[in-house]
């Protein structure tokens, strides 16, 4: 009996190992082990930085390919630095013109923009072949498109509670709504974290989200090679031995290999578009990627996921100079497996496509996301690293394409990533300072940022804000986008507390300003109410503007907001304001309090003229010393035009006051 396969010889740090492997199977067959004496002397290696040490000689890429051991497969958590470490970043395809297709039923071959004022912002992939892009006026797109789908943001109108997609809408009446865009983003990021159990899911953006596979990679692969989980018995080092040769891997199906051996030539501009230019490190849609595989969702765009003649003589070349596989690799494929099937989870339960870049950190995972789009996902390998870093433009890289970017390219008169490997850390320290390690480094590939979930952090503030293209001139204006902006608060507060109830903003600051001066702000508690309405919170609001513009006449106001800030959750059982203030019976007000009969009957005279019908004022009682705390006396006026609210404004800054005295007493005690 003839029997064929493979046989090969690999050296891992002091370790050889002999693998006989079966090409059928692409099993491994017990493999031979020989360990070598340790070396005389340290080996350079040995003496690179570690940390913010500095390098004693000048390298390009030493870290593409480590020695991982047992140690590095049984740890529970190597953080940044481990080995095995795979990151992911899911974007989303055109993502406000996804939302409005998914809103209004829409197939993907129908032409649609997204429409703010006068300017699109947003241009789904039908329209794109048309040659649309954002930032065009919407009578240019229509005459290349007469049948173009066009689709205004939703808008606030004064009067209305909520956001809406109103005709004639007018930047002078009206302000623009992204909350639909933040609930469907918010909706995609639960359904990763639903789909991934294990990985940390941290939004980057409000069509972007990293996702490290990590965690749940290292279960997975102990689980498909238990080898992996016990030390050998000739095992010299015993943790730090590392482990045998990586198995035969099957990208096909994964998404697109980027390649290793020929750089990706540059790419025409693509109309991709980004929800933050400074994070915009590479054009999409490169011919060079080496499709592996049709992905298992289905391609909603197919003439985008058509590869020509040419990729598949680059996919044979590829095949020809391919390394030996790698643990890392290994990694590689089975986070890319979770995310294809997360991404057609998004595809199917919420209609939208979107596309992912898989590799060992945060920055490689954004570069490879923008490698092949939509609706595909592409793999970047630690081999394939240099070749894909060296021809990008680096000021192109978040926080290189200002000033510390254009001071680097006038030194050294450089442009590229691979021009800028020549230079040495000790030298590129000397001219920009201790802290050009990261500039050094990220040149590299190396990224240490973590990918933290932020789902169950709170944001401390709400801003509603307006830049108005009609001066204030006047203070009764000022009411008018008051309002407008309260009603934007108040839905994301509601939409806020569907998640966590008890959120509580404690103050309402306003802010308001003319052209790019630093303006002008008021701000005041906020009371606890579960019902934070338009009108509770315009009317704060207003009673600031008054307090703002003072007796001013005659304004100049282009920018006008409104936000909440302080926000926390309040305590379990923590009662609305109205439930500190309560009218205090005849008996208990005369006893704790000497109000003369002069301003008791001037109370009553308020009323209708009926002393028994006259409500009682709210008052703060204290639950501990059970100390009462009155109204001030103010005048019809301020009463009639101040309300209910800033009555419970007021109160409940008594509250706080009293309480911090309290506790004052309380440390004075210990």
């Amino acid at each position: 009996m003839l029997w064929s396969g493979s046989v090969t010889l690999a050296c891992y740090g002091r370790v050889i190992y002999l693998c006989v492997r079966d090409v059928e199977s692409a099993s491994l067959i017990q493999p031979c082990v020989h360990t070598m004496p340790p070396p005389a002397s340290p080996t350079k290696a040995s003496l690179l930085w570690k940390g913010k040490e500095k390098l004693t000689e000048h390298v390009e890429f030493d870290d593409l390919n480590p020695i991982i051991t047992y140690r590095h497969v049984l740890s529970q958590n190597l953080g940044v630095r481990d080995p095995l470490r795979v990151i992911a970043l899911c974007d989303s395809d055109a993502f406000y013109a996804n939302c409005e297709m998914v809103r209004l039923n829409v197939g993907p071959e129908t032409p649609l923009v997204v429409l703010q004022w006068d300017s699109i912002i947003a241009v789904n992939y039908a329209a794109r072949k048309f040659g649309i892009s954002r930032m065009d006026k919407k009578k240019d797109a229509l005459k290349r498109c007469p049948e173009l789908m066009v689709v205004h943001v939703a808008t606030y109108k004064e009067g209305e509670k909520e956001p809406g997609y109103w005709e004639n809408v007018d930047t002078n009446t009206h302000k623009v709504s992204l909350d639909y865009y933040r609930r469907e983003s918010m909706k995609i990021a639960a359904l990763f974290r639903e789909e991934l159990p294990g990985c940390e899911v941290e939004k980057a953006s409000i069509d972007e989200a990293f996702i490290d596979f990590t965690k749940p990679v290292r279960e997975i692969l102990l689980q498909r090679y238990p080898y992996l989980a016990q030390l050998p018995e000739d095992a010299l080092d015993d943790l730090d031995t590392p482990l045998p040769p990586p198995p035969f891997i099957s990208w096909h199906g994964l998404g697109s290999l980027i390649p290793i051996n020929l750089p990706p030539a540059p790419p025409p501009d693509s109309p991709e578009e980004k929800s933050d230019p400074k994070i915009d490190l590479l054009p999409s849609d490169q011919e060079e990627a080496i499709p592996t595989g049709n992905s298992s969702t289905t391609p909603l765009f197919l003439e985008e996921q058509t590869f020509s003649t040419k990729t598949s003589s680059v996919d044979k070349l590829e095949d020809l100079e391919n390394p030996a596989p790698t643990w890392h690799d290994v990694a590689l494929s089975i986070a890319a497996e979770l995310m294809d099937k997360a991404r057609e989870e998004v595809r199917i339960k919420l209609g939208y496509s979107t596309s992912a870049g898989i590799s060992r950190n945060k920055f490689l995972a954004k570069l490879t996301a923008s490698y092949r789009k939509p609706n595909s996902q592409s793999i970047l390998r630690n081999a394939a690293i240099p070749n894909y870093l060296k021809p990008m433009a680096f000021q192109k890289i978040r926080f290189l394409g200002g000033k510390l970017g254009k001071a680097i390219a006038e030194v050294y008169d450089v442009s590229t990533v691979g021009d800028l490997l020549t230079i040495g850390l000790e030298e590129m320290q000397t001219k920009f300072g201790e802290q050009s390690i990261w500039v050094y480094e990220i040149l590299r590939g190396i990224d240490r940022n973590e990918v933290k979930d932020k789902g169950s952090a709170l944001n401390k503030s709400m801003l509603a804000s307006k830049n108005l293209p009609q001066a204030i001139t006047k203070p009764s204006e000022g009411q008018h986008w008051i309002r407008v902006l309260a009603a934007e608060l108040a839905l994301r507060l509601r939409d806020a507390r569907d998640i966590s109830p008890n959120l509580w903003p404690k103050s309402l600051v306003l802010h308001a300003r003319k052209g790019y001066d630093s303006g002008r702000s008021k701000q005041a508690p906020f009371p606890f109410t579960k019902d934070a309405s338009v009108d509770f919170i315009s009317n704060i609001g207003n009673k600031l503007w008054r307090d703002l513009v003072g007796n001013n006449s005659t304004l100049n106001v282009t920018n006008v907001q409104l936000a909440f800030t302080g926000i926390d959750v309040a305590e379990s059982g923590q009662q609305s304001i109205e439930g500190f203030l309560k009218p205090p019976s005849t008996s208990s007000s005369k006893r704790r309090f000497s109000i003369s009969d002069d301003k008791r009957k001037a109370t009553s005279s308020r009323s209708d003229g009926n002393p028994s019908n006259t409500p009682s004022e709210p008052v703060y009682v204290c639950q501990r010393c059970r100390k009462t705390f009155p109204l001030p006396s103010l005048s019809p006026l301020e009463e009639e035009v101040d309300g209910a609210a800033d009555a419970s404004t007021y109160l409940f800054k008594v509250k706080l006051e009293h309480e911090d005295w309290h506790f004052a007493q309380d440390l004075a005690s210990e």
